[in-house]
């Protein structure tokens, strides 16, 4: 994800680099970034619906925060908000996934709810029932 850090140095040619793109990975998504006041913190992906790739990796949601805004609870709000989007796309059931070395990423998933499904193509898989997520 070494891309997303490089949108701290140009965020303009970011922008213009992703403008305009509705449909990512064959599937409708909605792509987010987050800022505070000039600075760009991350971006989350919310995709509508899983192909059999992103059912293997990738799952329905990701989340980026680049590293001067690392270890601040950004992802964890990130990926709260991100629920949201998915219940109010009628999801109750939404998968993530991350590599199996990135032990911050299964915190932030697993203080949103996320249930351990097993490990595949070397990344770990979670579930997050939504009604239990908004609980």
């Amino acid at each position: 994800m070494e891309w997303l850090d490089a949108a701290t140095d140009d965020f303009d040619a970011y922008v213009a680099q992703r403008r305009g793109e509705q449909i990512r990975w064959g599937v409708p998504s909605t792509l987010f970034w987050y800022v505070s006041g000039e600075h760009y913190l991350g971006t989350l992906v919310v995709r509508q619906r899983l192909t059999p790739e992103l059912a293997e990796a990738g799952g329905h949601v990701g989340y980026h925060v680049v590293r001067p805004w690392r270890r601040q609870g950004h992802a964890t709000r990130m990926l709260a908000a991100g629920l949201a989007e998915c219940s109010r796309l009628g999801l109750d059931r939404v998968l993530l996934t991350c590599d199996a070395d990135n032990e911050p990423s299964r915190r932030v998933i697993r203080a949103n709810g996320g249930v351990p499904d097993g490990r595949m193509h070397g990344e770990d898989r979670f579930w997050i029932t939504l009604e239990a997520a908004r609980s």
